[in-house]
């Protein structure tokens, strides 16, 4: 083996003394410094401009801070000791009626460059001058469960100069399905501990008013503040809602209201309209009643939900060794606060929230919204209601009704989902609206949906004839429309 390596390195250097061995020497040579000038020019290059840049970086960032100013460190872990952000975890053992604001005097400033980055999606989509608005605004939150977290959230997210933030509760266990910054290490501590802590690792430019307290009629204008730009209303306490809501009209605050999350699980029947409006929901009724005696009829924007409560669904009962204990009064979180909860699906209350946060943003920068009502048919209505009073006329001799054309559009669509009531249970393509039984005439869990050709039936053999509808219709028919008129008796006092 060594006699061949010793035979190989010979030849080699035998050829190298020849012409054309030199000239192979000379060429691989002059490959492997051109190939190594090359890359160390790259090199050269590669370094020269990073330091450029870098040098270029740390000037424009030496211009846009004063020299009292220190730039918030991104590159250290937040909640570490060493973390610029650190301060704000330490302020977790604010006191319940303290006023701590995260954002004031000493807070250290973040680059404009980083900031437009965050925010360069909102930019593209309102535009420069209205996010320019946008980033000058102060928006007030009140109520920081599913739905006011997760409405905090995204305003602080888009850009907004100022939020103060209001709720005197504190994170539980069952809250962490549908609160928007709590996490399980925070239960015990206030949902705006938990909020302000979140807020100031997404978004540190962003001032943070956090108030720990409870809104009381008697401290709104102590806790409204500064002018507002912007009020929501997240409160699940109707007297606290009502309060707010009539004062914020009261002195011309524009504010935006969350109605009922709880117990809603169907995300297409969320709307938005003035609460003159709202029906479906019994929250909605009772804040609607109460802000009228307030003297506040119109003028607030609200997001509700028109689904049906399920007949299943209610407040949660308390144990009976609660009952048997007494005082259950003594149980109120809060004077005049409620007992028992209702039950809640997590996603509902982020998606009202959400919607509020949309509804804002829109207001602030300054587009003009119309949000569309909830789709009736004006014209089936008043076909309805026609060929209703046809009959009632036939029947009676007088063809005045005790309903409206948006009645029969109740009936007909809520009540018996625009399908008929006769097999096989199809979408009638003419449909008509006819009582029942004879003899309870016109109320309102006695008329069914038909088609019109099965309308004629109806009218001939059991409203101007004498046969029975479950005998000609058969068992079937009968109790579908039992269970209908059984619902429309359970839901009509959620109509307006």
């Amino acid at each position: 083996m060594a006699a061949a390596s010793t035979s190989f390195t010979t030849r080699l250097a035998d050829s190298l003394r020849t012409p054309n061995g030199k000239l192979a020497a000379v060429a691989i040579a002059s490959t492997v410094f051109t190939a190594g000038s090359i890359l160390a020019a790259q090199t050269l290059r590669r370094k020269t401009r990073r330091r450029r840049l870098k040098s270029a970086i740390q000037e424009t960032l030496e211009e846009e801070t004063d020299d009292e100013d220190e730039l918030v460190d991104f590159t250290r872990p937040v909640g570490s000791r060493r973390s610029s952000m650190a301060g704000v975890s330490q302020k977790a053992a604010w006191q319940a009626t303290e006023t701590v604001r995260v954002g004031g005097k000493g807070k250290k400033k973040t680059s404009e460059v980083i900031i437009r980055e965050a925010l360069a999606r909102n930019y593209v989509f309102l535009g420069e001058d209205k996010m320019d608005q946008v980033r000058k605004k102060f928006v007030v939150v009140v109520g920081l469960g599913g739905v006011g977290s997760a409405a905090a959230v995204m305003l602080v997210r888009s850009g907004i100069r100022k939020i103060r933030i209001i709720d005197f509760d504190q994170v539980s266990l069952s809250s962490l399905n549908r609160h928007s910054t709590a996490t399980l290490a925070q239960v015990g501590t206030p949902k705006v501990t938990s909020c302000a802590e979140y807020f100031a690792q997404i978004a540190p430019w962003v001032e943070v008013d956090a108030r720990i307290e409870l809104f009381e009629k008697d401290r709104a204008a102590e806790l409204l503040e500064g002018n507002p730009d912007y009020v929501i209303d997240c409160i699940d306490n109707i007297d606290s809602k009502v309060d707010l809501l009539a004062y914020c009209r009261k002195n011309n605050l524009r504010v935006f209201s969350s109605l009922g999350a709880a117990a809603k699980s169907d995300p297409s029947r969320i709307q938005i309209a003035d609460i003159s409006t709202t029906f479906e929901d019994p929250l909605a009724k009772s804040v609607r009643r109460r802000l009228r005696l307030e003297g506040v009829a119109s003028g607030v924007p609200v997001v509700y939900s028109t689904e049906k409560p399920r007949p299943d669904l209610g407040l949660l009962p308390l144990p009976e060794e609660e009952f048997q204990k007494g005082k259950v009064d003594e149980l109120h979180a809060m004077s005049n606060f409620r007992v028992r909860i209702l039950p809640v699906l997590g996603p509902l209350p982020a998606m009202f929230g959400n919607v509020a946060a949309a509804y804002v943003l829109q207001d602030l920068a300054g587009f003009r919204q119309e949000p569309l009502p909830v789709k009736t048919r004006p014209k089936l209505n008043a076909t309805l209601h026609r060929q209703l009073s046809a009959v009632q006329q036939k029947m009676t001799g007088d063809n005045r009704l005790p309903i409206t054309e948006d009645d029969c559009g109740y009936i007909f669509e809520e009540l018996h989902r625009a399908k008929s009531v006769a097999p096989p249970h199809a979408f009638p393509s003419r449909p008509t609206l006819l009582p029942w039984k004879k003899s309870r005439g016109l109320a309102w869990d006695n008329l069914v949906v038909f088609d019109r050709e099965e309308g004629y039936k109806h009218e001939e053999h059991c409203l101007l004839g004498d046969e029975e509808p479950e005998e000609y219709w058969g068992r079937e028919v009968a109790e579908l429309v039992e269970r209908r008129m059984a619902e429309e008796r359970r839901l009509r006092h959620y109509r307006m």
